[in-house]
Protein backbone atom coordinates (compact mmCIF):
# COMPACT_ATOMS: atom_id res chain seq x y z
CA UNK A 1 0.00 0.00 0.00
CA UNK A 2 2.76 2.44 0.97
CA UNK A 3 4.29 2.00 -2.48
CA UNK A 4 0.99 2.54 -4.30
CA UNK A 5 0.39 6.27 -4.97
CA UNK A 6 -3.24 5.72 -6.00
CA UNK A 7 -4.10 3.97 -2.73
CA UNK A 8 -2.23 6.62 -0.74
CA UNK A 9 -4.15 9.41 -2.48
CA UNK A 10 -7.42 7.59 -1.89
CA UNK A 11 -6.67 7.10 1.78
CA UNK A 12 -5.65 10.74 2.12
CA UNK A 13 -8.87 11.82 0.44
CA UNK A 14 -10.93 9.69 2.82
CA UNK A 15 -9.12 11.13 5.83
CA UNK A 16 -9.65 14.68 4.59
CA UNK A 17 -13.32 13.93 4.05
CA UNK A 18 -13.71 12.51 7.55
CA UNK A 19 -11.99 15.53 9.04
CA UNK A 20 -14.24 17.87 7.06
CA UNK A 21 -17.34 15.94 8.15
CA UNK A 22 -16.27 16.01 11.77
CA UNK A 23 -15.61 19.74 11.53
CA UNK A 24 -19.01 20.31 10.00
CA UNK A 25 -20.77 18.29 12.68
CA UNK A 26 -18.86 20.14 15.37
CA UNK A 27 -19.85 23.45 13.79
CA UNK A 28 -23.51 22.45 13.62
CA UNK A 29 -23.41 21.29 17.23
CA UNK A 30 -21.91 24.60 18.26
CA UNK A 31 -24.53 26.60 16.32
CA UNK A 32 -27.38 24.65 17.92
CA UNK A 33 -26.06 25.22 21.43
CA UNK A 34 -24.36 28.58 21.18
CA UNK A 35 -25.78 31.40 23.33
CA UNK A 36 -24.63 33.81 20.64
CA UNK A 37 -27.77 33.16 18.52
CA UNK A 38 -30.78 33.45 20.82
CA UNK A 39 -34.30 33.56 19.40
CA UNK A 40 -35.62 36.96 20.46
CA UNK A 41 -38.83 37.58 18.48
CA UNK A 42 -41.74 35.34 17.48
CA UNK A 43 -44.33 37.13 15.35
CA UNK A 44 -47.80 35.77 14.57
CA UNK A 45 -48.55 37.51 11.29
CA UNK A 46 -52.21 36.54 10.92
CA UNK A 47 -55.01 37.63 13.28
CA UNK A 48 -56.96 34.78 14.88
CA UNK A 49 -60.72 34.68 14.36
CA UNK A 50 -61.65 31.19 15.56
CA UNK A 51 -58.52 29.48 16.89
CA UNK A 52 -57.82 29.84 20.61
CA UNK A 53 -55.07 32.43 21.25
CA UNK A 54 -54.26 30.66 24.51
CA UNK A 55 -53.63 27.34 22.75
CA UNK A 56 -51.63 28.96 19.98
CA UNK A 57 -49.48 30.90 22.45
CA UNK A 58 -48.91 27.75 24.52
CA UNK A 59 -47.65 25.82 21.49
CA UNK A 60 -45.35 28.69 20.53
CA UNK A 61 -44.02 29.12 24.06
CA UNK A 62 -43.27 25.40 24.34
CA UNK A 63 -41.47 24.97 21.03
CA UNK A 64 -40.27 28.40 19.85
CA UNK A 65 -37.61 29.21 22.41
CA UNK A 66 -33.88 29.02 22.94
CA UNK A 67 -31.40 28.99 20.10
CA UNK A 68 -32.37 30.49 16.72
CA UNK A 69 -31.02 27.48 14.82
CA UNK A 70 -32.22 24.82 17.26
CA UNK A 71 -35.95 25.57 16.98
CA UNK A 72 -37.64 22.77 15.04
CA UNK A 73 -39.82 24.50 12.46
CA UNK A 74 -41.47 21.23 11.42
CA UNK A 75 -42.32 20.31 15.00
CA UNK A 76 -43.79 23.74 15.70
CA UNK A 77 -45.84 23.68 12.51
CA UNK A 78 -47.18 20.20 13.28
CA UNK A 79 -48.14 21.26 16.81
CA UNK A 80 -50.04 24.28 15.54
CA UNK A 81 -51.87 22.25 12.89
CA UNK A 82 -53.17 19.88 15.57
CA UNK A 83 -55.07 22.71 17.25
CA UNK A 84 -58.83 23.12 16.64
CA UNK A 85 -59.66 25.57 13.86
CA UNK A 86 -56.09 25.59 12.48
CA UNK A 87 -56.12 24.24 8.92
CA UNK A 88 -52.49 24.99 8.07
CA UNK A 89 -49.51 26.78 9.58
CA UNK A 90 -46.34 28.19 8.06
CA UNK A 91 -43.19 28.92 10.09
CA UNK A 92 -40.00 30.51 8.80
CA UNK A 93 -36.76 31.82 10.26
CA UNK A 94 -35.81 35.45 9.67
CA UNK A 95 -32.16 36.24 10.35
CA UNK A 96 -30.82 36.99 12.84
CA UNK A 97 -33.24 36.26 15.71
CA UNK A 98 -36.82 36.08 14.48
CA UNK A 99 -39.55 33.54 13.68
CA UNK A 100 -42.58 34.45 11.58
CA UNK A 101 -45.72 32.34 11.89
CA UNK A 102 -48.79 32.44 9.64
CA UNK A 103 -51.94 30.47 10.39
CA UNK A 104 -54.75 29.58 8.00
CA UNK A 105 -57.97 28.89 9.89
CA UNK A 106 -60.85 26.70 8.84
CA UNK A 107 -63.79 28.63 7.36
CA UNK A 108 -66.92 26.69 8.35
CA UNK A 109 -69.40 25.84 5.62
CA UNK A 110 -71.71 23.36 7.35
CA UNK A 111 -72.25 21.12 10.35
CA UNK A 112 -71.35 17.46 9.97
CA UNK A 113 -73.77 15.50 12.10
CA UNK A 114 -73.61 16.60 15.70
CA UNK A 115 -69.89 16.27 16.29
CA UNK A 116 -67.96 18.18 13.65
CA UNK A 117 -67.91 20.84 10.96
CA UNK A 118 -67.04 20.94 7.26
CA UNK A 119 -64.93 23.79 5.91
CA UNK A 120 -65.14 25.53 2.54
CA UNK A 121 -62.60 23.06 1.12
CA UNK A 122 -64.91 20.15 1.91
CA UNK A 123 -62.75 18.96 4.82
CA UNK A 124 -64.17 17.76 8.11
CA UNK A 125 -62.68 19.18 11.31
CA UNK A 126 -63.46 19.27 15.01
CA UNK A 127 -65.11 22.48 16.10
CA UNK A 128 -68.26 24.24 17.17
CA UNK A 129 -69.83 27.19 15.38
CA UNK A 130 -72.21 29.67 16.92
CA UNK A 131 -73.52 30.75 13.51
CA UNK A 132 -76.46 28.98 11.92
CA UNK A 133 -75.03 26.55 9.37
CA UNK A 134 -76.60 23.98 7.04
CA UNK A 135 -76.38 20.33 8.04
CA UNK A 136 -74.53 17.73 5.97
CA UNK A 137 -75.24 14.03 6.47
CA UNK A 138 -73.41 11.33 4.56
CA UNK A 139 -71.04 8.37 4.65
CA UNK A 140 -67.50 8.97 5.98
CA UNK A 141 -65.30 10.38 3.25
CA UNK A 142 -68.13 12.08 1.35
CA UNK A 143 -67.61 15.52 2.90
CA UNK A 144 -65.92 17.05 -0.16
CA UNK A 145 -68.56 15.73 -2.57
CA UNK A 146 -71.43 16.99 -0.43
CA UNK A 147 -69.78 20.41 -0.08
CA UNK A 148 -69.34 20.62 -3.85
CA UNK A 149 -72.94 19.60 -4.57
CA UNK A 150 -74.22 21.94 -1.87
CA UNK A 151 -72.86 24.86 -3.88
CA UNK A 152 -74.50 23.74 -7.13
CA UNK A 153 -77.80 22.83 -5.43
CA UNK A 154 -77.87 26.24 -3.70
CA UNK A 155 -77.42 28.05 -7.02
CA UNK A 156 -80.22 26.06 -8.64
CA UNK A 157 -82.57 26.68 -5.70
CA UNK A 158 -81.86 30.42 -5.47
CA UNK A 159 -85.05 31.49 -7.33
CA UNK A 160 -87.18 29.89 -4.61
CA UNK A 161 -85.75 32.37 -2.12
CA UNK A 162 -85.23 29.96 0.78
CA UNK A 163 -81.75 28.77 1.74
CA UNK A 164 -80.75 25.13 1.72
CA UNK A 165 -80.52 23.94 5.33
CA UNK A 166 -79.95 20.18 5.01
CA UNK A 167 -78.16 17.96 2.46
CA UNK A 168 -78.27 14.20 2.88
CA UNK A 169 -76.31 11.66 0.86
CA UNK A 170 -77.42 8.13 1.68
CA UNK A 171 -75.23 5.04 1.75
CA UNK A 172 -76.68 4.19 -1.69
CA UNK A 173 -75.56 7.59 -2.97
CA UNK A 174 -79.06 9.07 -3.15
CA UNK A 175 -79.61 12.78 -2.46
CA UNK A 176 -82.22 14.46 -0.27
CA UNK A 177 -82.55 18.19 0.35
CA UNK A 178 -84.51 20.33 2.78
CA UNK A 179 -84.95 24.07 2.53
CA UNK A 180 -85.34 26.50 5.42
CA UNK A 181 -89.02 27.00 4.49
CA UNK A 182 -89.70 23.28 5.06
CA UNK A 183 -89.75 22.16 1.43
CA UNK A 184 -88.22 18.69 1.06
CA UNK A 185 -86.81 17.31 -2.19
CA UNK A 186 -85.83 13.74 -3.06
CA UNK A 187 -83.39 13.73 -5.98
CA UNK A 188 -82.34 10.11 -6.32
CA UNK A 189 -78.96 8.62 -7.15
CA UNK A 190 -78.04 10.02 -10.58
CA UNK A 191 -76.62 13.40 -9.55
CA UNK A 192 -76.26 14.94 -13.01
CA UNK A 193 -79.81 14.04 -14.04
CA UNK A 194 -81.06 15.05 -10.61
CA UNK A 195 -79.66 18.55 -11.08
CA UNK A 196 -81.40 18.85 -14.45
CA UNK A 197 -84.72 17.78 -12.90
CA UNK A 198 -84.16 20.13 -9.98
CA UNK A 199 -83.62 23.04 -12.38
CA UNK A 200 -86.88 22.26 -14.22
CA UNK A 201 -88.77 21.94 -10.94
CA UNK A 202 -87.43 25.28 -9.64
CA UNK A 203 -88.55 27.04 -12.82
CA UNK A 204 -92.08 25.66 -12.44
CA UNK A 205 -92.21 26.20 -8.67
CA UNK A 206 -91.00 29.79 -8.79
CA UNK A 207 -93.76 30.69 -11.26
CA UNK A 208 -96.49 29.29 -9.00
CA UNK A 209 -98.40 32.17 -7.34
CA UNK A 210 -98.95 30.33 -4.05
CA UNK A 211 -95.43 28.88 -3.81
CA UNK A 212 -94.92 30.36 -0.34
CA UNK A 213 -98.07 28.58 0.92
CA UNK A 214 -96.80 25.25 -0.41
CA UNK A 215 -93.57 25.18 1.53
CA UNK A 216 -94.65 22.14 3.53
CA UNK A 217 -94.61 19.93 0.46
CA UNK A 218 -92.46 16.85 -0.07
CA UNK A 219 -91.36 16.55 -3.70
CA UNK A 220 -90.01 13.40 -5.34
CA UNK A 221 -87.96 14.27 -8.43
CA UNK A 222 -86.92 10.73 -9.32
CA UNK A 223 -89.23 10.64 -12.33
CA UNK A 224 -87.84 11.24 -15.85
CA UNK A 225 -90.79 13.35 -17.06
CA UNK A 226 -92.21 14.92 -13.92
CA UNK A 227 -92.35 14.70 -10.16
CA UNK A 228 -94.59 13.46 -7.34
CA UNK A 229 -95.79 15.79 -4.63
CA UNK A 230 -97.45 15.37 -1.27
CA UNK A 231 -98.17 17.74 1.59
CA UNK A 232 -96.90 16.96 5.05
CA UNK A 233 -99.63 16.52 7.62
Amino acid sequence: MWHNPRLLNLAAGVLVGLVALASTLAGVHWLLRSPLFPLRVVELRTPLKQASPVQVEAAIARLACGNFFAVSIDELRAALEKLPWVRAAAVRRVWPDRLEISIEEHVPLARWGAEALVNTHGERFAGEAAASLPLFVGPPGSEAEIARRYQSFSQLLAPIGSPLERVVLSARHAWQLRLANGLQLTLGRDTELAEQRLARFVQAYARTPDAADRAREIVDLRYPNGFALRVKG
